[in-house]
């Protein structure tokens, strides 16, 4: 495949517009029956970040838009989600948006600067400042919802529609800290000094967090990804008392359990079994833990994960052996009780990664793998 699109439409042309309402049948492919147990005819290849900064239609589409901005555009949205499908031959889209953009659809005043990430013009610090979050209802969301409607329409059925959402932990680093944070420290000063306003904090980020998949799957997603990127600057104990049950209110969600979850955060390895424990069925294993030795610690889900983003950088030969080694210990957990594997990054694609090397790995998995 190379860079070649493998599709009839060009990277600038977007689906025609969706029927209001319209719901994705439940499908089937690689990435849908390799997490529901059914077993699929190879291992499914998708990469978190796959639609953004390394694809160079992806920057000229969006040249003169904010992020912000593009997430709120259907017709943007729906065609960056795309690219990545057409270009690499992924076996499932992620669906483009930002972990904060629930926060800016309720009106919280919040900006994601280029070169820093999100930046919140008011920090969270008190119980006053909880009580005046503003609540995020459905209505809220319709340019998102119309946005799944559209990607639905124009994927290929064998092709899964991931939908996300950032965790409620993770969002609250962020309000609290006002922006990214190396250390936390006032988001766990909140935790310890304050119980009872962290507490309310993620009770509302939960009902957020609900409301913002809720609306994703009821468009039609076929699964939904719960992003804890900061969880992983805690310890197990403060993850299960203060964390992990305010996650598991939004995956044990009606809506949210009626399709596979899968959960992910970024320097995890200890937290592993106990993000298991919210109600999912696949654990994201970033490249620091082999997925052999995740299998022992979330034992009975499919397991994803976890070439470091960095190998794509590598020479082919080092990157090939890393795929394969991968791949070894995936068979190894699979004999310890894992259920399966979607062979995925360890985290994200980073900006100035080959496009290259992305579709190689992809067509590797899938020669490797293929039953």
């Amino acid at each position: 495949m190379g860079d070649v699109q493998n599709s009839d439409v060009p990277p600038q042309q977007t689906a025609p517009t969706a029927e209001r309402g319209t719901a994705r049948r439940p499908g089937s492919g690689p990435y849908l029956d390799e997490i529901t147990g059914a077993g699929g005819r190879h291992t499914p290849v998708w990469f978190m970040r796959q639609a953004g900064r390394s694809l160079p239609e992806y920057r000229e589409l969006r040249a003169g838009t904010t992020m912000i901005e593009a997430c709120f555009d259907p017709e943007m949205t729906c065609e960056v989600t795309l690219q990545p499908v057409r270009r690499h031959g992924v076996d499932a889209a992620i669906f483009f948006s930002d972990i904060v953009i629930p926060l800016a659809a309720a009106g919280v005043d919040i900006d994601i600067v280029p070169g820093t990430g999100p930046v919140v013009a008011q920090p969270i610090r008190s119980e006053d400042d909880v009580a005046a979050l503003p609540e995020l209802t459905p209505d809220q969301l319709e340019k998102v919802a119309e946005a799944v409607r559209l990607v639905v329409g124009a994927l290929d059925p064998e092709v899964a529609l991931i939908g996300f959402a950032g965790a409620p932990f993770t969002l609250a680093s962020y309000l609290v800290e006002g922006g990214p944070s190396r250390n936390h420290e006032r988001t766990k000063s909140l935790m310890h000094s304050r119980p009872d306003v962290w507490n309310a904090l993620l009770a509302k980020l939960a009902d957020l967090t609900t409301v913002f998949l809720r609306a994703q799957i009821e468009a039609g997603v076929d699964a939904v990804q719960l992003f804890d990127s900061w969880a992983g600057a805690l310890s197990l104990r403060d993850y299960r008392s203060l964390v992990l049950p305010h996650s598991a209110r939004v995956l044990g969600d009606a809506v949210v359990s009626s399709v596979p979850r899968t959960h992910f955060g970024v320097g995890t390895g200890e937290l592993l079994g106990a993000m298991g424990e919210a109600g999912v069925d696949v654990v994201g294993v970033d490249w620091r833990l082999p997925l052999d030795e995740a299998a022992t610690r979330a034992p009975g889900k499919v397991l994803q994960g976890n070439l470091d983003p960095a190998m794509l950088f590598a020479d082919r030969a080092p990157l090939d052996a890393e795929v394969r080694r991968i791949l070894d210990e995936a068979s190894r957990a699979r004999e310890l009780g894992a259920r399966g594997h979607v062979f995925n990054l360890g985290h994200g694609v980073l900006p100035t990664t080959d496009p290259g090397a992305v579709t190689h790995v992809v067509e590797l998995v899938h020669e490797l793998t293929g039953r």
